[in-house]
């Protein structure tokens, strides 16, 4: 006989499918925010890379709009100290030393902005090939003679021992190097800048600059590898640079597959280092 109650277990029912729609609309809801979120980051990041194109755009722009009067200075003061058009006194060769002097860093730094707008917009080429570490000391050599100005410090090049062939991009290496070794030379004022190559495992070649220098406290050695970083010190008033330098070689690194390093303690010199992989990419073969 029926007693008019509902069915056991029919009110339990009720109240699992009560909270199983309860979960239905929290997990909508929370659907919903993360679909707007994800939104907000797409819109964030679409705007973060239109800056960054920007900032790219407009120094490659300025950057290439400096080379020709930059261009043009340097070309006159050379005719001027070459005493093309007559004799110079000694202190308009002093002054026109220093204007070709500061052209000359000015181009360098025009050149450093267009690099980083270059690896920033992802247009840097890279054209690895195979070469002898002995030709690379070679042309660095050649490279720094004519700017070995302080008869107190010495540029020396280690002859690399027990090192093979490389299969890289030489450029962009020897442009890490220059950095190195510039800076180096910078903040040296005696004693010797000292350029080595040596195995670093199986797989990776270790370059090393070596100074004397005024080195590194090291609380400023972290952010020495960021755009428009400089080394405050009573030389650094003396020189003149975008600070770009390092920041670019690190980038240079990473896409060489690896990396840079520093080491150095003030009033004992520092050790800027990279580390690449003999090949590339991977075995190319020789």
């Amino acid at each position: 006989m029926d007693s008019g109650k509902p069915p056991h277990g029919s009110g339990r029912e009720a109240d699992l499918e009560r909270e199983l729609e309860a979960l239905r609309s929290e997990l909508d809801e929370t659907n919903r925010g993360v679909v707007a979120l994800y939104a907000e980051l797409d819109e964030q990041a679409e705007q973060l890379r239109r800056a960054t194109e920007l900032k790219s755009q407009f120094l490659a722009y300025m950057s290439h709009e400096f080379r020709t009067p930059i261009s043009s200075i340097r070309s006159i003061s050379r005719l001027l100290i070459d005493e093309v058009d007559g004799p110079l006194g000694d202190e308009q060769k002093r002054q026109v030393e220093f204007i070709q002097q500061t052209a000359a860093e000015f181009s360098d730094m025009v050149d450093d902005l267009l690099d980083l707008a270059k690896v920033e917009a992802g247009r840097v080429e890279i054209s690895p090939a195979w070469f002898e570490m002995v030709d690379l000391f070679s042309a660095l050599r050649g490279m720094f003679r004519p700017v070995l100005t302080n008869p107190d410090v010495h540029l020396v090049f280690e002859e690399p021992t027990d090192v093979p062939k490389l299969y890289t991009d030489d450029r962009k290496l020897s442009q890490i190097l220059r950095n190195f070794i510039s800076n180096a030379l910078k903040f040296t004022p005696r004693g010797e800048v000292r350029v080595s190559a040596a195995r670093d495992g199986a797989e990776f070649v270790r370059f090393s600059v070596r100074d004397t220098g005024i080195g590194i406290a090291p609380e400023l050695q972290a952010s020495l590898f960021q755009d428009f970083s400089q080394l405050q010190s009573p030389l650094q008033k003396r020189l003149r640079g975008t600070g770009l330098g390092l920041s670019l070689s690190k980038r240079l690194a990473e896409l060489l597959g690896g990396n840079v390093y520093l080491h150095s303690e003030p009033d004992r010199g520092s050790v800027f280092s990279v580390t690449i992989p003999f090949r590339l990419g991977g075995d190319k073969g020789a």
